[in-house]
């Protein structure tokens, strides 16, 4: 550069700092093209929880073992065949008579209560009778049916917000951007008083 004019210098050094320290004017339009299209920012990560129908077998156990020493002692069903048979979810009434299997029933869904079993998750059977005596068998419920999941869905997208709701297994998965949504689907479901005992659990964000 010794022999280069002063303007030739001038321009060769203006060049080189700008260079150096400056972004271009392509470089300052494509940061700023990025910062507009939202690239360079993170996505919100979805918020969810499950809607599930449980049950605790273990007080489920407890109320069948109460009921069963309540008709042992009562003296209205001394002399009868009156029994509670529990077999997993499964749970047999056996009387002398339908009437009697009516006050069986009173008394199983008396202790559910106690236990704060949910009698949503009690399903009986219609009675059958047979000679002298009379069954009837009642069904403990687990889990999300799948008629009833469909209906929850169906229910969830006809609210119109900005919520997804998917069927898996017996249960349903709800997941959403805003949790005010979120809760505003549960709310929903505990006014609809649908027919099962709903918990939601395994709460995500």
């Amino acid at each position: 550069m010794r022999g280069a004019p002063t303007f030739v210098k001038y321009l060769i050094m203006k060049s080189g700092r700008r260079s150096k320290h400056k972004p271009h004017f392509r470089e300052i339009a494509s940061l700023s093209s990025a910062r507009k299209d939202g690239s360079n920012h993170k996505e919100k990560p979805m918020e969810s929880f499950d809607i599930v129908s449980e049950v605790n077998m273990h007080e489920v156990t407890n109320a069948v073992d109460q009921a069963k020493r309540e008709v042992s002692t009562r003296f209205d069903f001394k002399g009868s065949d009156a029994r509670f048979e529990h077999s997993g979810g499964e749970i047999t009434l056996h009387g002398d008579s339908e009437f009697q299997l009516k006050q069986m029933r009173d008394i199983l869904s008396g202790k559910f209560t106690q236990r704060k079993i949910d009698l949503k998750a009690l399903i009986f059977d219609k009675v059958e009778e047979f000679g002298k005596g009379a069954r009837q068998k009642a069904t403990v419920r687990q889990g999300v049916e799948t008629e009833m999941a469909r209906k929850m869905v169906k229910m969830i997208k006809d609210m119109k917000m900005k919520v997804q709701a998917a069927i898996q297994g017996d249960q349903v998965r709800v997941s959403g951007k805003k949790r005010d949504d979120l809760q505003k689907v549960m709310a929903m479901l505990r006014d609809t008083k649908l027919d099962i005992p709903l918990q939601f659990v395994n709460f995500r964000h």
